[in-house]
């Protein structure tokens, strides 16, 4: 079995397998690589294990980005501003149905990935020849959701720091309303969601915690016995772990969970 390293490629974060040869790599290196696109840059994501030959496509790790490869990515990011206008002109030119988000070089320049989203599907054959000749290079169309375009232009979360998906985020966990519902959020999808339009992925990042310290408090409504006497749980407090509860005259007080005894349980004993 081939030894390998995981590695980050293009703007989504791809994440592709290359063979490491006699090279010593660590996690976050920046490296020059050889894929079935071309030769790319990339990012050390995964460290080195064996996977079974022939399983997925394995690249192959050329070195570590040298001062003259940086200078060649400069030359790249160059480029850019007068494609993506090209690009534009051309999308309008065909008056094709989408929203183009970026573009960029492999590392050789000899393949452009346009990035694009898009509701319905798209003939792009005669668009990709009338770029292809304009530029005088190969390209791959690559569709995206709106999380992945948010994880490419970035912007600032309410949080008043840099999004999750463009600082640090590797992979797009599944986010739901329920996760809202156990933290006890308002359900209001404008709050709750981010510059995506989708539910903010820092939803889920307690998540777990919540539900693990749920099943060690009582249910709102069940009935329990305090330090102070029967009564009814009217709210919980994941957090601070606190039951707020009613004497039956309105009478609210908090205790801490480990003070509460459920009513089964004290009946029982």
């Amino acid at each position: 079995m081939p030894t390998v390293i995981g590695v980050m490629v293009r703007e989504t974060g791809d994440r592709v397998y290359a063979d490491i040869g006699c090279l010593n790599l660590k996690l976050n290196d920046r490296i020059i690589l050889e894929t079935e696109h071309g030769i790319e840059l990339g990012v050390v994501c995964e460290k080195e294990k064996n996977i079974p030959k022939g399983s997925c496509p394995i690249g192959k790790v050329l070195r570590k980005v040298t001062e003259a490869d940086e200078k060649k990515l400069a030359e790249n990011k160059g480029k850019i501003s007068k494609v993506y206008n090209v690009s534009e002109q051309k999308v309008n030119e065909h008056k094709l149905n989408m929203k183009l988000i970026c573009v960029r070089y492999t590392f050789d320049g000899t393949k452009l990935f346009v990035y694009y989203t898009s509701e319905t599907r798209i003939d792009f054959r005669e668009f990709i020849k009338d770029l292809g000749r304009a530029l005088k290079t190969r390209i791959q169309m690559i569709q995206i959701g709106v999380r992945d375009e948010a994880k490419i232009v970035g912007g600032i979360g309410i949080c008043g720091r840099v999004l999750c998906c463009r600082s640090f985020l590797r992979d797009f966990n599944s986010v739901t309303i329920d996760m809202a519902k156990e933290q006890g959020l308002s359900i209001n999808t404008a709050k709750l969601s981010g510059l995506c339009g989708r539910l903010m992925c820092c939803i889920s990042y307690e998540n777990d915690t919540y539900m693990s310290i749920k099943k060690e408090l009582p249910e709102i409504g069940t009935t329990v016995f305090t330090p102070e006497g029967k009564a009814k749980v009217t709210a919980i407090n994941c957090i601070k772990e606190e039951v707020t509860v009613d004497f039956g005259d309105n009478s609210l007080k908090i205790f801490a969970a480990n003070q509460i005894n459920n009513g089964n349980k004290r009946e029982s004993e």
